[in-house]
């Protein structure tokens, strides 16, 4: 997990900042979406992929990205800057929660939709993790 701070070209008229595939993005972009009119208290996400690598901009107002590699300890990232993205991995388990009022989480992903490569379960992921932890030792 990293931040990735996107180009900004500054202008009194309004800022302008972009991405593109494989320069400021890691993976080359197959799928876009977004979330947005979340309710008050609301999670999103509460699962992991096993391949599909994705990064999450905050386009309007803010949003917290709470992650867990398997270990059990959860990093969380604050996001509130358009110029800003959060690169995840995949086998990495997240949430998207406290979501302020007309947030817009803008997805950018590695994959296209493919429900077989999603883990709802946190105890498989963790299964996941340990069979493929064991495969590469």
């Amino acid at each position: 997990m990293k931040i990735i701070n996107f180009p900004k070209i500054l202008d009194e008229r309004g800022n302008l900042s972009f991405v593109q595939n494989k320069a400021e993005i890691p993976f080359s972009i197959k799928r876009v979406y977004w979330i947005y009119d979340v309710p008050g208290g609301e999670v999103r996400g509460g699962h992991a992929y096993k391949e599909l690598e994705e990064v999450i901009i905050a386009l309007s107002g803010s949003f917290d990205v709470a992650i867990d590699d398997g270990s059990g300890r959860e990093q969380v990232f604050h996001l509130n800057r358009s110029y800003e993205g959060l690169y995840v991995p995949g086998m990495t388990w997240r949430q998207l929660r406290h979501f302020s009022t007309n947030a817009v989480a803008l997805i950018l992903a590695s994959r296209p939709y493919e429900e077989d490569d999603y883990i709802y379960d946190y105890k498989e992921f963790k299964q996941l993790l340990r069979k493929s932890s064991n495969a590469n030792e």
